[in-house]
């Protein structure tokens, strides 16, 4: 897995929103982005996840921040999620993982005693097309509250 870290540029991509919107890195030029890779739509910890940036949208909001969620679940799931939960910020359908490998959150993961290749649960503060925070240790509850911190 060759995940980007801090200082690196953002490879240019470009995927489907839940509504079949193209959405590229170029549209957030000259802003603050985050990006949260989480593994399933509507599974409890990503739900969480999720929730949590949801209830905090303002505070990121304020400051300064665009939001993308990024998953490998088909549009319509994206859809059902986004709209069960009330989202504020798109959520894209990277099936063809070009995101995912774009910014190499995609590899090796154990989960209660079986292994297997998944999405990583990382999420990415980039400005303005560079990687300025990486959040590996993503605590779904205090999500929005790690994004924030110095």
């Amino acid at each position: 897995m060759n995940t980007l870290k801090v200082g690196d540029k953002v490879p240019e991509f470009s995927s489907k929103d839940q509504d079949g919107n193209i959405i590229n890195l170029s549209d957030y030029a000259n802003k603050k982005l985050i990006v949260f890779f989480y593994p399933r739509a509507n599974t409890p910890t990503c739900t969480t996840e999720a929730c949590n940036i949801r209830d905090h949208y303002k505070e990121l909001s304020d400051a300064g921040y665009e939001i993308l969620g990024v998953s490998e679940d088909s549009q319509k799931k994206q859809a059902n999620f986004r709209n069960k939960f009330q989202f504020q910020y798109p959520l894209l359908a990277d099936e063809d993982h070009s995101v995912i490998d774009a910014f190499g959150v995609w590899g090796p993961k154990k989960f209660m005693g079986r292994e297997f290749d998944g999405i990583h649960r990382v999420t990415f503060v980039v400005n303005n097309g560079v990687v300025e925070k990486v959040i590996d240790k993503v605590k779904a509850k205090e999500h929005a509250a790690q994004i924030l911190e110095g």
